[in-house]
């Protein structure tokens, strides 16, 4: 009995295909896409994560380690307003938008509207758990549409508290979640959505995107990569440095997309750079930062192990200048700074995705673009500090990465009316604010005539003439028609 019981409870593909039934099935009847199913749904959001904060906090710090205060701040706040900002905008963003006509179809008008994709799964992170799951799904229910939520396996906490809190709060009928590994996710994969975003690595997002092929289904692909720093001499250094600390080591401790993955500085600069980050540090984290409570834990073992081997490489455990402590037990890593690591070692090759940070000096700070454009690859994010004008200018201009920030790290993730999504390698597609609403709706052109203005010039017998005054007609040209006018009346 036991073992029918647990064979009942796998869910495979024949699960996964009776919940992409149901939710099609409320889609069908046009629920999702009045406007009051998505307020309602929305503001249920914000009531659960005022009513639950204290269960969210401690979903994360059993998962991370992850401090109240990066929970209360980077989880839940900016869910909040992420939902705050579509209940505010969302009327506004579902009306059709005009579009102009051309004297081709005159007389007409024409507008475009936003209609939802239809089911859609959303595949999250462990880093962010609440906020890279809900943010998603908070652009999707104001778009429309019926959801399915695959929170990740390598956070358990907080994947079985969303399940619940997702199931008591909102429209089960409508919005599911689906929790498990990877023959779950295996599973959601073999079904037909209407589109997909999914929130990782580079090797599972090629295994999403090829099962989505199958069914022509559209992703949003949230990469990551390695996020340059490119640090100038003209700065404010306490300043650039705090910022830099917050960015990587006060963001799960560098365990982010957008973290910051290493730094590029001069040769001369490096060692007054070094000194700034002992400094700030230690008045962070303290003397013994693996007692601090202010900084997360390495997510498991297997992070642990693979943060120990880019740590231990030959030709860079000789690099530490700052940090280097480990506790295996606690799955803990302090903050650990490297200076002038190899290029081609380890550290360099792939994104770290933890809290260890390699400096890399050149001789120049002009030539930090050079050795980014050698890496060959787009990161999702790309910082530079400095206070002169043509280098932030050369720095827009030529480092291609998902979003940019100029004296400052990670910030931009905060501001709505930005997009949030890499290029190429990091990425595709964006979100965050009315990009999200956009991510998961069809823009449909609608144009609209009467029956006046009908021109005999379109149809058969075609003739020299017609074909001159169309061809006017369809390049907007009033002299071309003037023209092709008098040569059919001269004809």
């Amino acid at each position: 009995m036991e073992n029918k019981a647990e064979n009942k409870a796998v869910f495979d593909a024949e699960s996964a295909m009776e919940v992409v039934k149901e939710l099609r099935d409320s889609f069908v009847t046009g629920k999702t896409k009045s406007y009051r199913w998505r307020v309602t749904q929305l503001k249920a959001m914000l009531k659960m994560l005022d009513e639950n904060e204290p269960q969210i906090v401690a979903a994360l710090r059993d998962d991370l380690s992850k401090p109240e205060f990066e929970s209360s701040l980077y989880e839940i706040q900016m869910l909040k307003n992420s939902c705050r900002l579509a209940l505010k905008e969302m009327n506004h963003w579902m009306m059709p938008e005009k579009a102009k006509t051309s004297l081709t179809t005159f007389p007409s008008s024409a507008e475009i509207v936003s209609e939802p994709l239809g089911v859609v799964l959303v595949i999250s992170a462990w880093n962010y758990p609440f906020l890279l799951s809900l943010d998603p799904v908070v652009g999707a229910i104001s778009a429309g549409n019926a959801i399915v939520l695959k929170p990740s396996e390598m956070a358990p906490a907080s994947s079985s508290l969303l399940a619940k809190l997702v199931a008591d709060y909102l429209d089960s009928s409508c919005i599911k979640v689906v929790e498990g590994a990877v023959p779950e996710t295996s599973a959601l994969l073999e079904q037909k959505w209407d589109k997909i975003l999914y929130t990782g690595n580079g090797r599972v997002a090629r295994i999403v995107m090829a099962a989505a092929a199958k069914h022509l289904t559209p992703v949003v692909l949230e990469l990551g990569g390695k996020s340059p720093v490119i640090v100038d001499s003209d700065i404010n250094l306490k300043v650039a440095t705090r910022r830099i600390i917050v960015g990587k080591w006060g963001c799960n401790n560098g365990q982010a997309c957008i973290s910051p993955d290493y730094i590029i500085t001069t040769k001369d600069y490096a060692t007054k750079l070094v000194d700034s980050f002992k400094c700030e540090l230690e008045r962070f984290y303290g003397k013994d930062p693996l007692e601090s409570k202010d900084l997360s834990r390495i997510v498991n073992s297997n992070h642990f192990d693979r943060l120990s081997k880019l740590m231990d490489e030959e030709k860079v455990s000789s690099k530490i200048v700052h940090g280097g402590q480990r506790n295996e037990k606690n799955l803990q890593i302090s903050p650990t700074i490297f200076l002038d690591v190899p290029v081609n070692s380890l550290i360099m090759k792939e994104e770290i995705f933890g809290p260890l940070l390699p400096i890399i000096t050149v001789d120049k700070v002009e030539q930090s673009f050079d050795l980014i454009h050698s890496s060959g690859g787009k990161p999702l994010a790309a910082y530079l500090f400095t206070n002169n004008k043509k280098l932030k200018r050369k720095f827009v201009e030529t480092v291609s990465a998902g979003g940019l920030v100029v004296n400052d790290t990670a910030v931009h993730l905060a501001i709505l009316s930005l997009p949030f999504g890499g290029v190429g390698e990091s990425g595709m597609g964006s979100y965050h604010g009315k990009f999200s609403f956009d991510a998961f709706s069809h823009k449909k052109a609608v144009l609209y005539r009467g029956f006046a203005g009908d021109a005999f010039l379109r149809y058969p017998p075609y003739t020299p003439g017609k074909l001159t005054l169309l061809q006017a007609l369809l390049s907007g040209s009033i002299v071309g028609i003037i023209r092709a006018l008098l040569r059919w009346f001269w004809a």
